[in-house]
């Protein structure tokens, strides 16, 4: 009864017709936006340095700072300082700092005893970092992270000029073996052809807290976090949103700007991490989840059409040549995107990747709705 409902020629049709305006959806999208960043030109110029502070939250952190922060110390620019916030931390996170600090006299510790983070997430004590910070220019990395290269500091601040107050960045995955990293990896590749395209477009909407800077003088106009204190993520994402405008935004994707974290190693934690970024994505602006929105939906729809035009034995040969078109739309953008931004090895999984994101992330955000996820440590 339900299969020869659907092989009625009237439903056929309206499949058909549904199959055309999602196609039609998707290649706006890709060489209407994503070709922003694909095809994006930067043109190094030399400038005047200007001062950085650089912020780090940590909490029980022992392990990552040992490893990244006297990278971070030991950049190659004259005149910045790095402020670690350590937020309650029980292991010997405090301590290291103590003996780095000697070393470095740039390294700045706020250490808090006691736990009086009023906000959700790690919103406070990256508030008292930044406000502690003595320079305009406010760079933010997580304490996982290690920067790509010794010119990191400088290639971010290098596009604060002619009004820009903020600069978003490039913060990748280390590529290790495992089909885990490779997913990862693709999503990562994902979100950020999205952000990055929209902010050269004129739309910014989010940044990620790996590698992202802008101006002290501008988290003060926002009034910092107070809109979205009580949502747990968002300290990157809801502040862009909020913040960012067509004059203000530039981004910078040199390979020497990257910063890099080891991703997750089990399914289970990636979730985790997963269902915390996703939650903060429903306080987006109106005109930011309308535009992803009919991103992520005509994805869905594309696909549901497609198979089910297949399942059905649908012979027309313009359904498979529309599904080609955009199928090497996607793989040329990618491949773009991802020699822009130093990616490899997972180009022609790209299309099998899609179709796993296209299911999960309803069912993550299904889940979010009944559940919360795990807090900031």
């Amino acid at each position: 009864m339900c299969f020869d409902l659907i092989t009625d020629n009237s439903t056929i049709n309206l499949i058909l017709f549904i199959f055309y305006g999602t196609v039609v959806v998707q290649l706006f999208y890709y060489w209407g936006f994503f070709t922003r960043l694909a095809f994006y030109k930067f043109k190094n110029q030399v400038r005047k340095p200007q001062a950085v502070s650089v912020v780090i939250c940590a909490k029980n952190e022992y392990h990552n700072l040992k490893d990244n922060l006297p990278i971070i110390l030991e950049q190659e620019y004259p005149d910045f300082e790095v402020i670690v916030v350590n937020d309650v931390s029980d292991d010997e996170t405090y301590y290291l700092l103590k003996v780095l600090s000697d070393k470095y006299p740039h390294l700045k510790i706020v250490n808090f005893v006691d736990n009086v983070n009023f906000f959700s997430g790690k919103k406070f004590p990256l508030t008292i970092g930044i406000k502690s910070a003595k320079n305009d220019i406010i760079l933010l990395t997580d304490a996982d992270c290690k920067p790509h290269s010794m010119k990191w500091i400088e290639q971010m601040q290098e596009q604060f000029h002619s009004g820009s107050e903020i600069v978003l960045g490039y913060g990748k995955y280390k590529e290790e073996p495992g089909f885990l990293n490779k997913i990862i990896r693709f999503d990562t590749l994902q979100i950020a052809i999205q952000y990055l395209s929209m902010a050269l477009a004129g739309n910014a909407y989010m940044g990620v807290g790996r590698n992202l800077a802008y101006r002290k003088n501008l988290f003060y106009r926002q009034n910092g976090f107070i809109n979205h204190y009580k949502v747990k993520s968002g300290d990157d994402d809801l502040f862009v949103n909020a913040a960012a405008s067509d004059k203000n935004t530039k981004i910078m994707i040199s390979p020497d700007a990257h910063t890099i974290s080891t991703a997750k190693n089990t399914f289970p934690t990636w979730i985790t991490q997963k269902r915390r970024h996703l939650t903060s994505g429903k306080y987006y602006k109106f005109t930011t989840k309308c535009w992803l929105g009919v991103f992520t939906l005509s994805q869905l729809i594309f696909f549901t059409a497609f198979f089910t035009l297949i399942a059905i034995n649908y012979t027309l040969l313009i359904v498979p040549a529309l599904f080609l078109l955009r199928l090497i739309s996607q793989l040329i953008i990618n491949k773009k995107a991802m020699i822009k931004l130093n990616e490899k090895n997972f180009l022609l999984l790209v299309p099998i990747f899609e179709i796993f994101f296209v299911v999960l992330n309803p069912i993550i955000v299904l889940i979010n709705t009944v559940s919360k996820p795990d807090k900031w440590k």
